[in-house]
């Protein structure tokens, strides 16, 4: 009898990081389903095989727990989840709206938390358990000017992941990708072009932005066997980091 392919999902995963995530988890033989709230126009494949999707908001309770379970009962089991979903809009901290404030936790914050709590339900009642992998990012663990509330959600979302890895083990393991400045579709708008990516690039130890399969391998390292005894963890994906400023200042440059 064949062995059944593993089950995971992946939210946000229609473009950017996420696709690229489920692209790789695809290309390692796993079955993925990714989620948001409006359908592609193209899902992420590869080669033969494409990924299914689910219309969640999943700022939503209701919705999170409803699609979890719908995947499930579909699959007979859920393997993996990786929480990509997120992101900010740049806004100054002394002006930022209420409103505005809320949405970005609830995205960045509360949402991967909903949706590991379903998914925790449902791997803990497995033999082989399961695993959950946060998308945090650098604005977490350090200053994150004009995106304050992302930036402390994100701090949010390790601490969270500490503590789900400790209270959830030893069926569920929960690690979570720093995730550092990335050459998205979108980055070029974000970072002043190409040349603003170059240079931005050049700042970096080895030499260039992340790209999104960078992120996908360090996702599919530690949702497989070989990170069986890693939960609690913290992997950076930023290229050695970002150089501080004040070398640069000290030298006039």
């Amino acid at each position: 009898m064949a062995e059944q392919k593993r089950i995971a999902l992946v939210t946000g995963g229609s473009r950017g990081i996420g696709r690229a995530i489920a692209e790789r988890l695809l290309g390692d033989g796993m079955r993925v389903v990714i989620c948001g709230r409006t359908s592609p126009d193209d899902l992420p494949r590869h080669g033969d095989s494409i990924s299914e999707f689910e219309s969640c908001d999943v700022r939503s309770v209701d919705e999170v727990s409803a699609m979890v379970d719908r995947i499930a009962e579909r699959h007979g089991r859920l393997d993996l989840v990786v929480n990509n979903a997120g992101g900010s809009p740049e806004a100054d901290a002394a002006t930022a709206s209420p409103r505005l404030s809320e949405k970005v936790i609830a995205l960045n914050l509360l949402a991967p938390l909903h949706v590991s709590q379903a998914a925790n339900r449902i791997m803990q009642a497995q033999e082989t358990g399961g695993s959950i992998i946060n998308i945090a990012s650098v604005s977490g663990v350090r200053p994150s000017p004009g995106t304050a509330v992302y930036g402390a959600a994100k701090a949010g979302l390790l601490s969270l992941t500490q503590s789900l890895a400790m209270e959830w083990g030893p069926k569920v393991r929960v690690n979570a990708v720093i995730v550092g400045l990335v050459a998205t579709e979108a980055a070029a708008d974000h970072y002043g072009g190409a040349e603003g990516m170059e240079r931005i690039g050049a700042m970096l130890p080895l030499g260039r932005m992340a790209r999104g399969s960078d992120v996908a391998a360090a996702v599919a390292f530690l949702g497989s066997a070989d990170a069986a005894y890693v939960s609690g963890a913290q992997i950076a994906v930023h290229g050695g980091g970002e150089r501080p400023l004040f070398l640069n200042l000290a030298r006039g440059e």
